[in-house]
Parts: structure tokens; C-alpha cells; sequence
């Protein structure tokens, strides 16, 4: 029983192991070799390169240089991932979105103002036409009028009309 423990234990750090024989060997500018689990800098040229582990792994580039391929190429549309794709497509959905809501505002203000200068008018037209003129005060009470406040009235009501009616 214990024998079959002591083999399974071995099989697995046999098997975790594995990952360490992934080795990158080269030699660096002065010719002295470095022996790492992670790929080389990029400054290393790749005849510098002695040894690669068996399984497929990508260099990683410098920042600079990294930026300076991608500007001079720059990314086709075959080579970008779908990931980019949909985040383009729902970037640009977002984007429509706000510009429906901006243009929906803009449809609500015009209505407004539109209505207040359809308002400002007929007030206008009422205190132009002569009638007396009746409003409630605070008690809730009738009071007319007088030129004064009519006068008032007339010019709050031009104001409307040249601030709403444009």
C-alpha cells in the first residue's frame, strides 16, 4: 500500500516537473550564456539563440520596439481578434445610443420652446387686444389689471417671445 503511494507521488512530481525542462539557452553581447525558463530580451538576435523549449512560446518585445512595429505596420483587419471586433461594435452602439438621446433632447427643448412661444404670443395677443385682464393673487382672489402692471405684463411677454421664439 505504501508502495503504490510512493509511486503515485513520484508520477506526479514527475509530471510537475515537466514544466521546467521548457528552457531558453542563449548568449548575450559579451558571449556569456544565460540558461532561463523565460524567453530572452529582445535585444538578443535570434542566431544569438542556443536552445528553445519544444513548445511554442512568443518573445516578448521591448515597449518601444513593440510600439514602433505596430505604428509602422499597423494592425489589418485579419489580424485583429474578434474580441476587438465586438468591442468595436459595441463602442459604436454606445456611441449611437448617445447621439439618439442628444438628438431626442434637443427634439424635447425645441418642443418646449416652441410651446412657450405659442404661449407668449396668445398673452401677448390677450394684453394687446384691449380686454381687461384678470389673475388670481395669493388669497386666491380676482384682481384686474391696472396700465402699470399691464405694461409689465406686455414687456415680460416680448421678452419670451425674443428669447423662445428664435
Amino acid at each position: 500500500m505504501h508502495a503504490k503511494l510512493a509511486i503515485g507521488l513520484l508520477c506526479a512530481a514527475l509530471v510537475a516537473a515537466l514544466p521546467a525542462h521548457a528552457q531558453w539557452k542563449w548568449k548575450d553581447s559579451s558571449g556569456q550564456v544565460h540558461i532561463s525558463d523565460r524567453p530572452p530580451p529582445a535585444d538578443v538576435p535570434d542566431a544569438s539563440i542556443l536552445q528553445r523549449p519544444a513548445a511554442p512560446t512568443v518573445r516578448r518585445a521591448a515597449p518601444a520596439a513593440a510600439a514602433a512595429s505596430v505604428a509602422a505596420s499597423g494592425p489589418s483587419a485579419a489580424s485583429r481578434p474578434r474580441v476587438d471586433s465586438e468591442l468595436e461594435a459595441r463602442m459604436k452602439k454606445a456611441e449611437q445610443e448617445q447621439k439618439a438621446k442628444a438628438k431626442a433632447e434637443e427634439e424635447r427643448v425645441a418642443a418646449s420652446r416652441a410651446e412657450n412661444c405659442r404661449r407668449a404670443r396668445q398673452q401677448l395677443a390677450a394684453l394687446e387686444s384691449g380686454m381687461r385682464v384678470v389673475r388670481m393673487n395669493d388669497k386666491g382672489e380676482r384682481e384686474y389689471l391696472d396700465d402699470a402692471q399691464r405694461a409689465a405684463e406686455v414687456q415680460r411677454a416680448r421678452q419670451l417671445i425674443a428669447s423662445e421664439c428664435q
